[in-house]
């Protein structure tokens, strides 16, 4: 069955869709005893249909969301936010796997009695949010900058690897992280230069050992991707990503049958952070049509 999407480039974006500015909506967080050695750090906002809950990628942590988080709790849409386990404040497994993750998303949602959340899902958050989606319901899916496969770019694996077996002590030093971040080669914004202070290059080893159950990921020699077409779907990609393509964000969003696919040709991989205003709006304008 051919899908019903379309493909958007986005240039100009109303007011009302502007970014709250950093600081804003996310606190401390509340630390929460999911289960025996597990312990998650979230922020949760009450509020009404639809609930958002955020998933982050690889090295990241729940504050990557933070404009999002903050646009949310503005419509006053309840949101949910977190680390998860062996990021930010959140405590590691012993040994990863999505479906651990899965599961502890769904202790988490009941936890907070959310049903039918959209799932907002960043790089390797993407596969933990398709796979929990094919197996619960979810009323919608916003997919960004991560996709079904070939997730991990040639240089990420050594890359990582050398960084696990030791040379994440190097970021121990500013001028090593003010390196790393020069070479990312995103254009710089107050809310960009928020998202690289609470987003750091780790320096812990769990953050490396993470990553490890995403590499050679292919979603669909693990699942039938048939149960996820229903599913409306949002696909952003970013036209400077060197991991995402716009043409893996096209092919993404031919899986559903209520897909849209958002290009934003001067993103890198951080679009949250370095177009705000452009996701919030696409996100608000996709959420009505929800209703």
């Amino acid at each position: 069955m051919p899908s019903d999407r379309s493909e958007l480039t986005w240039t100009l974006m109303s007011p009302e869709w502007n970014d709250p500015g950093p600081g804003h909506a996310m606190d401390e967080g509340i630390t929460i005893q999911l289960r025996k050695g597990l312990e998650l750090t979230a922020n949760h906002h009450p509020g009404g249909a639809p609930p958002l809950v955020f998933l982050h990628g690889g090295l990241g942590n729940r504050l990557n969301w933070r404009s999002q988080f903050a646009f949310a709790v503005a419509q006053d849409w309840e949101a949910l936010a977190y680390d998860l386990a062996g990021h930010g404040s959140s405590s590691p497994y012993q040994r990863y796997s999505i479906g651990r993750h899965c599961r502890d998303l769904t202790r988490l949602l009941d936890r907070f009695g959310i049903k039918e959340p959209v799932l907002c899902c960043h790089s390797y958050g993407v596969p933990i949010g398709l796979e929990w989606a094919q197996r619960h319901p979810t009323r919608g899916l916003i997919l960004i900058a991560g996709g079904t496969h070939d997730l991990d770019p040639w240089w990420e694996i050594p890359l990582m690897t050398a960084m696990a077996w030791g040379g994440r002590h190097l970021f121990r030093f500013d001028a090593m992280q003010r390196w790393a971040q020069a070479l990312m080669g995103t254009h710089r914004s107050p809310v960009v230069e928020q998202f690289l202070a609470e987003s750091p290059i780790p320096t812990d080893e769990h953050s490396y050992r993470a990553l490890n159950i995403f590499w050679g990921y292919d979603f669909f020699a693990r699942s039938d991707a048939t149960s996820l077409r229903p599913i409306p779907a949002l696909v952003i990609s970013g036209g400077r990503d060197p991991c995402f393509s716009g043409a893996m964000g096209e092919q993404l969003a031919s899986h559903f049958d209520r897909a849209e696919h958002l290009h934003l040709p001067e993103a890198s991989h951080l679009l949250m952070a370095e177009d705000p205003a452009a996701v919030n709006g696409s996100m608000a304008r996709w959420i009505r049509t929800l209703a």
